[in-house]
């Protein structure tokens, strides 16, 4: 026992170092009660073992944080804002795309022009509506008939006063002018605001009646329009059959055969319901084919004009839309407030974002059509229809961002419900 504390007390304290791993290692001195062989020892070793595994551990968990965070960090920077504004701003983004793609290789749109895409997206388009069509919306349109009625006056009559201001203004050629004037005449959008509307979670069933009702009255109006507040006077023949034709195929067709398909087959009503989203991204897709094949058809004569009058022609395509738009707005707000109070169509949103785009676009094919019969008499064909689908893209671009506006301001709101 003495023998056993003299070489405690002889011995320093033992401290297990991480060379020392085998007993053949350890000096001779150890060689004791307190060798590695020992329990004590074997726990001093397993605490110290522990201690380092979780350092380690603690160590590589850091790093493994650390690189962790860092593409989360680019991710949040980058990634997700994109991500988010090109979601937001998805028809926008590809009407400008189509434009683009349009002016620097317009062969692929001129190729898409010969197999008749355009007509095919527009059909797509309202194949679409129709199948996304909801009874009770069809309804919510026969309750704002006074909406419509405003709506037609607005796209017929009103409207069309604005190309006596219009040819008040000078700039050379004096066509550009004309076209902007002639292009005030006519009537809404045959597909676009229609679109816009459902994207804009408005009144699409408002919305196309008053498209169809208004080009079809169109036909009739269209050449009383012009030659009184235009032409004075200068004899206009509107291709009344083949644009009627054209109505019913592209928009009343398809538009019938979507809805006949979501009333007799329960599984596509479904889907059209659940996938509403993906459908109105494929509408916008179908939507930019537009632009993109009128830039294409049209490249050569925007190439021709000078690049300062070409801009200020857009300008006043532009400003014009943005009258038209004010002049609406202004329209729906003095409506609102003399009629029937809160209880007035022109109050729900729904009917007022119809209203308000559906009325203040204007339709290029029925240009076009209408300049070919002009004969050359109010001036270039080519000349009057270049403003006019550089007032068609404007139209369409601006009318897309103030929908992407009206969507973030209804999402904000409802992410800001959920919150509270």
């Amino acid at each position: 026992m003495a023998g056993s504390l003299r070489a405690l007390t002889l011995h320093p304290p033992i401290t297990v170092s991480p060379s020392f791993r085998r007993r053949d290692q350890l000096p001779p001195a150890m060689h004791s009660p307190f060798s590695c062989d020992s329990p004590l020892s074997w726990e001093l070793r397993s605490v110290s073992g522990i201690r380092s595994i979780r350092a380690s551990a603690e160590s590589r968990q850091a790093n493994g944080d650390a690189e962790n965070r860092l593409p989360q960090l680019s991710s949040s920077n980058w990634t997700k804002p994109l991500v988010k504004f090109a979601a937001d701003n998805f028809l926008p983004l590809a009407l400008v795309s189509g434009v683009m793609l349009g002016l620097a290789n317009p062969s692929l749109g001129l190729l898409a022009d010969t197999y008749y895409l355009s007509k095919f997206s527009t059909f797509g388009i309202f194949i679409i509506s129709g199948l996304t069509l909801r009874s009770d919306e069809i309804g919510a349109a026969a309750e704002a008939w006074p909406v419509g009625l405003f709506g037609l006056a607005s796209i017929l009559f009103f409207t069309p006063l604005f190309s006596k201001i219009i040819l008040l203004l000078k700039l050379q050629p004096q066509e550009f002018v004309t076209g902007l004037a002639i292009f005030s005449c006519l009537p809404t959008t045959l597909s676009s605001g229609v679109a816009l509307t459902r994207l804009a979670g408005g009144n699409s069933a408002l919305a196309l009646a008053m498209t169809v009702i208004s080009n079809l009255l169109g036909i009739l109006i269209i050449p009383f329009s012009i030659s009184k507040f235009i032409g004075a006077g200068v004899g206009v023949s509107v291709p009344t059959e083949r644009l009627l034709r054209s109505l019913v195929l592209t928009l009343l067709v398809p538009l019938i055969l979507g809805k006949v398909a979501r009333e007799f087959s329960k599984g596509v009503a479904d889907f059209a319901d659940g996938n509403r989203k993906l459908l109105a991204v494929t509408s916008a897709i179908f939507l930019s084919f537009v632009p993109w094949i009128q830039v294409s058809r049209s490249r050569s004569l925007l190439l021709m004009v000078k690049p300062a009058i070409f801009l200020a022609a857009v300008v006043m395509g532009a400003v014009l839309h943005a009258v038209l738009l004010a002049f609406n707005a202004l329209a729906i707000q003095t409506l609102s407030s003399v009629s029937r109070g809160g209880k007035s169509p022109f109050v729900k949103k729904e009917n007022a974002s119809a209203l308000l785009l559906v009325a203040s676009q204007k339709t290029l094919p029925v240009m076009v059509a209408v300049v070919e019969q002009l004969g050359g008499a109010l001036g270039e064909s080519a000349l009057l229809v270049l403003p006019c689908v550089a007032a068609h893209l404007n139209q369409i671009i601006i009318d897309s961002f103030l929908v992407s506006l009206w969507k973030q301001k209804v999402d904000d709101g409802f992410d800001n419900a959920k919150v509270a």
